[in-house]
């Protein structure tokens, strides 16, 4: 019985009963067989309006496929949600170069990097840069990377420390606001300017996450109805007790975890 189906995006239809099979005849150079969002390598049965994905690992799928591959993974109405995203990362240390990698992963349409800073050997032991970026301006760093992860995500930079003064200006396009710095005066400034100048944007923060300890302290709160706060609220750098990857990158996803949710179950017009 003929069913039809969407392969790599297209609507075919197809006489075969089974996934393998099709795989095997019609896309034998094909490395991977995806179902409806799920790698699989079973021979499982084909049924009409199924999504398909064979994928051939050493090459980048035109955009439409690429596309329509993380909405099958992501599931239609998440992926939509999240590609029409406006999110700003200010700073991009540990936690900001993290989160916006998770972020590119995920799909997210837009993403503005902000920083002053460029990349120095200190940051190698938790930040998500590499040798041959010492030197660089963060932002620029940064970017290329998500430009090998996902070259269909928009990407702005600007390579300006952020002030009370320039804060609303400088995100006015972007619905949610990604609190990624070091210093703890910078942070409360951010986000006190963001609560009172701009009411309507959603801001993410995050304090204590250093060290080794528990990874289930950290934990992501509602402060108020747009300010999140990530972290186990106590656990800062001093002496002895400096900033290391995992847990970093722990609050880090937290923070991203976070502002994907936004975008999906309470900002629906995010793109507005």
């Amino acid at each position: 019985m003929t069913k039809k189906i969407n392969i790599n995006g297209q609507a075919q239809t197809t006489e075969f009963l089974f996934l393998q099979d099709l795989h095997h005849h019609c896309f034998p150079s094909a490395d991977l067989s995806i179902l409806n969002g799920y790698a699989t390598t079973e021979n499982l049965p084909l049924q009409t309006g199924d999504d398909i994905y064979f994928i051939e690992k050493n090459k980048l799928p035109s955009r439409t496929s690429l596309e329509a591959m993380m909405c099958s993974r992501h599931t239609p109405h998440v992926h939509e949600k999240v590609k029409q995203g406006k999110v700003a990362i200010a700073g991009l240390g540990g936690l900001g170069s993290h989160a916006a990698i998770f972020l590119a992963r995920t799909g997210v349409g837009s993403l503005h990097l902000v920083d002053f800073d460029t990349v120095d050997v200190s940051n190698l032991n938790r930040q998500a840069y590499r040798i041959n970026d010492l030197g660089k301006q963060k932002t620029a760093a940064l970017a290329a990377q998500i430009a090998e992860i996902n070259p269909f995500i928009h990407v702005h930079t600007d390579f300006v420390k952020v002030t009370s003064e320039n804060a609303a200006s400088l995100f006015a396009d972007d619905c949610i606001i990604c609190e990624a710095f070091d210093n703890p005066a910078a942070k409360a400034m951010l986000i006190n300017t963001i609560l009172t100048q701009c009411p309507k944007k959603y801001i993410v923060s995050a304090s204590g996450m250093a060290g080794y300890g528990n990874s289930n302290d950290i934990q992501t709160r509602k402060i108020t109805d747009h300010f999140y706060l990530c972290g186990d609220g106590t656990q800062g750098a001093i002496p002895g007790r400096g900033l290391m990857a995992p847990r970093v990158a722990i609050c880090s996803a937290h923070e991203a975890n976070l502002i994907v949710k936004l975008l999906v179950d309470i900002l629906p017009d995010a793109a507005s």
